[in-house]
């Protein structure tokens, strides 16, 4: 299977299945130096395990982290980082009989077309477990990008069709250690407490329900990406639609800029004493592929999670119509999981296009050699 590996200079590659021995990822490129522990990774992998509410599978796990290489008296050593998270509670057995058949909403169809096999344990490489790695790697990104006073910073903007208000106010008005200790991710108390209610009703229809994950990235300079092929925000959509269940991606005003007039949407340039500023943001931080200074703004759009417990029509794999009804531990919502993933995954993009802009102008890497 090719297509593991994510990034140019600083690069993950995730390995491992949901109902294996473990989970992991090898993140080559980071540079030596950066003061490194395992607590440092366990707080972004805290973030995203189950069992911590009603509205995530309780598939009890603690999701550890080991970190096997890379690291020598406590800092990077410029070698590839590996790490290891260790499968503990896997039941295998609450998936043996959809061996045989295609479950609605997920890969088991694409990947029996694909390789003529699957690991039908809870997805296989296919499973939300796969995210542990790349959260990971996330972690490592996030600590390098603080050390240049960057940050990025997600959030769960809307669960179904309830959303926070304002949700394009400017981040310092959103309340996200309130996002950090309610189980919907959402900045806005009342708004997660009529999310928790709409999910109860999707549960109590054995149900699920989708949403939106916005994340923002503040203080990344102007001039970070490509203008053709390798644009900041084309890459930004790679890594975020690479996240299971993720059906859309926008950044700035996205879809908004279809209806709207240039005359409103273009983002007027403005001297703030010697620097460059702007007065609106629609472009969400990005012009022509290549970051503006302002702040980056984007969203991802998450279906609902495929596995619900009504009944439901599928085939088998003799070519049967068949009837079923999915058992096992599964999330309602997936949103509030992925949100530290959706951060990660941004901020190894955003990383990785600042580590390779460094060779942009040969004034900077006169600076920098000379």
């Amino acid at each position: 299977m090719s297509g593991s590996t994510f990034g140019n200079i600083f690069k993950i590659t995730t390995w491992g299945e949901s109902h294996g021995a473990g989970i992991g990822v090898v993140v080559d490129g980071c540079p030596a130096g950066l003061a490194l522990n395992e607590t440092d990774i366990q707080t972004f992998l805290d973030r995203r395990k189950p069992g911590d509410s009603r509205y995530a599978t309780q598939r009890k796990e603690a999701d550890s982290v080991e970190i096997l290489s890379g690291i020598f008296e406590g800092k990077t050593t410029g070698t590839p980082i590996s790490m290891l998270v260790r499968n503990t509670a896997q039941r295998s057995s609450d998936y043996s009989e959809i061996a045989s058949y295609y479950r609605p909403g997920h890969a088991d169809y694409t990947f029996d077309q694909k390789y003529g096999f699957r690991d039908y344990r809870g997805g296989g490489r296919s499973s939300g477990r796969e995210t542990i790695g790349r959260v990971a790697a996330g972690a490592i990104a996030s600590k390098l990008l603080a050390m240049l006073d960057i940050t990025v910073t997600a959030y769960t903007q809307a669960i179904g069709d309830i959303e926070i208000p304002d949700a394009n106010c400017p981040l310092s008005q959103l309340d996200i250690e309130e996002a950090r200790n309610n189980p919907t991710g959402m900045p806005n108390q009342e708004t997660s407490l009529r999310a928790e209610a709409y999910l109860q009703e999707c549960m109590a229809r054995m149900d699920s329900a989708g949403g939106i994950i916005a994340c923002r990235v503040a203080n990344l300079p102007a001039g970070i990406g490509e203008p053709v092929f390798e644009k900041l925000d084309a890459n930004l959509a790679k890594a975020i639609l690479s996240i299971g269940a993720v059906k859309a991606f926008e950044i700035g005003d996205g879809i908004q800029a279809a209806s709207a007039n240039g005359s409103t949407n273009n983002d007027s340039f403005r001297m703030d004493g010697s620097s460059i500023t702007k007065v609106t943001n629609h472009a969400g931080g990005v012009l022509g592929g290549i970051s503006d200074g302002s702040e980056l703004l984007l969203r991802a759009y998450f279906k609902p999670t495929p596995s619900i417990f009504q009944t439901q029509e599928t085939v088998n794999r003799a070519g049967e119509n068949i009837v079923i009804q999915i058992k096992g531990r599964h999330d309602p919502v997936i949103v509030p999981r992925a949100v530290v993933v959706v951060e990660s995954m941004t901020a190894i993009t955003v990383l990785d296009m600042l580590l390779q802009n460094m060779t942009a102008r040969i004034d900077k890497i006169k600076q920098f050699y000379l």
